[in-house]
């Protein structure tokens, strides 16, 4: 009995030992699993597991030239300048690779923070023969180096070179180049002389340290458009022999266009446990439509907006003034099928030579949802009685439909293109003849709409609004009709 008992146990820790060995060659094979194993308090999102298969792939050199824009505090730098140089060296002891980001002393704190990792029992149990020599100490006599700016693998060509932008790195070889965060803050972004200094070091200093077949990652916060990442998206769009990169880009809150491994609603928050949809809403709140736009949605804007300047939105108002006139503008979309696309209702007054935001409609619409939203509008804003719309592609046939029920219904056929359009309406704006209510829910985002144009997926808010003052201004107010509306705040009804 006892032999059987004996037999059975350690036929209970073969099959644990076993079953210990597969889950350290998963390790051994992901960076996803390396993560989960070494650190049990490692918290694994799903955009988390996604950018690991993007860091197999570089490991691997599948991907030779990456780029990850993602907002801050959601795990980008944990991965990539933590977790990937530690698995890199355990795959490979004889890798070479130079970790930068705006600062030396960042620098220094990701490189200990490797080092940790690869001290760790749980590290070695995986990679046994990629080792660290002793304590940390600072002289290379007779042992391998190891300090806070590099160290080496002992018994092995491989080390770790971290350093500051513009930090020398002369007589490194990298096979792999890692670039987190190279801007520390919106003031560095906006200094064209810093822009300048970080793509000369990156140009003539870090690429020249690339050993062949190097790779390259660069993972930042999109402060700026004219930032390392976007020269050189840049130069890879006007030069098909210059660096082509594979993109990730996620961002906090999902757009209509988003990665097709992305499983979000648009407006979904990224890391739902950390940052919910309330909280991002908090954020966006308090640092503002610029800002945001940059650091959490990874899309800079031109800082004073391309075609409509970001000086020009400043003119508010309270009330709107005795005799308004107003309309509806819409963009609407013109086929049954295209149940997501995008709609957009402009309610604008014109009082002589001043035009007026009164309210503002926007969502994914299909046919019957933009019926429904005009009547509502309609019902909303009575004495906006023109609404008017484009009489072209199946516009015709809309305005037939819709004017069965709703009167008022106007066909505008505007000339030239959407930019062109656009164009023409800006010295509205620029003279301080457009004003913007005091308070609004959609004031900002309508902003951030006109000054992001013509660079946007969705044009449909400033069609819609380009149209409105089109027609507003090529007609006498006597021939809309309008009505004494002094004394109303309207965009609060």
């Amino acid at each position: 009995m006892r032999s059987r008992e004996n037999f059975l146990l350690n036929d209970l820790r073969g099959l644990e030992q076993l079953r210990r060995e597969l889950v350290c060659e998963k390790a051994r094979r992901s960076i996803a699993e390396f993560c989960l194993f070494t650190d049990d308090r490692y918290q694994m999102n799903w955009h988390h597991r996604l950018l690991c298969e993007y860091l197999d792939a570089f490991t691997r050199k599948e991907i030779r030239r990456l780029m990850v824009f993602m907002p801050p505090r959601h795990g980008k730098s944990e991965l990539v300048s933590r977790k990937l140089p530690a698995y890199i060296f355990g795959r490979n002891p004889d890798a070479n690779i130079i970790a930068t980001s705006y600062s030396a002393d960042l620098a220094q704190r990701m490189n200990r923070d490797v080092q940790r990792i690869m001290d760790g029992r749980l590290y070695l149990e995986l990679f046994p023969d990629t080792r660290l020599y002793g304590k940390s100490i600072g002289s290379s006599t007779g042992h391998a180096l190891r300090n806070s700016d590099i160290f080496e693998i002992v018994g092995h060509r491989g080390s770790y070179r971290g350093a500051g932008v513009g930090g020398g790195i002369t007589g490194m070889g990298g096979d792999y180049i890692i670039i987190d965060d190279p801007i520390k803050n919106r003031e560095e972004a906006n200094s064209s002389t810093y822009r300048d200094k970080l793509w000369e070091w990156y140009t003539s200093t870090l690429y020249t340290r690339q050993e062949k077949d190097g790779s390259i990652l660069v993972t930042l916060t999109r402060w700026h458009e004219d930032d390392l990442a976007g020269r050189l998206l840049d130069a890879a769009k006007k030069d098909p022999d210059a660096d082509q990169w594979e993109i990730l880009l996620l961002p906090a809150a999902a757009e209509a266009e988003r990665h097709p491994r992305d499983p979000r609603q648009e407006g979904d928050a990224l890391w739902m446990e950390k940052y919910p949809t309330s909280e991002l809403r908090k954020i966006r709140a308090t640092i503002g439509i610029y800002d945001w736009s940059a650091m959490y949605q990874q899309r800079p804007q031109p800082a004073g907006g391309t075609i409509f300047k970001r000086e020009w939105m400043n003119q508010t108002y309270r009330e709107l003034p005795a005799g308004a006139t107003l309309i509806q503008s819409w963009d609407l979309p013109f086929k049954n099928s295209e149940a997501s696309a995008k709609c957009a209702g402009i309610v604008m007054a014109r009082k002589g030579a001043q035009l007026f935001f009164v309210d503002v409609v926007n969502d994914k619409m299909g046919f019957t949802t933009s019926v429904t939203a005009i009547r509502n509008l309609t019902a909303k804003h009575p004495r906006a009685r023109a609404k008017v719309v484009e009489d072209k592609a199946n516009g015709p046939a809309i305005i037939d439909y819709l004017g069965k029920t709703i009167p008022g219904m106007v066909p505008f056929n505007p000339k030239g293109s959407k930019e062109d359009r656009a164009l023409s309406v800006a010295p509205y704006f620029e003279a301080g003849n457009v004003l913007f209510p005091e308070f609004a829910p959609w004031k900002a985002d309508l902003i951030d709409d006109l000054l992001r144009f013509p660079g946007t997926t969705y044009k449909d808010t400033v069609d819609a609004t380009v149209q409105a003052i089109l027609y507003l201004m090529s007609k006498p107010t006597s021939s809309i009709g309008g009505d004494d509306l002094s004394k109303e705040s309207y965009w609060h009804r």
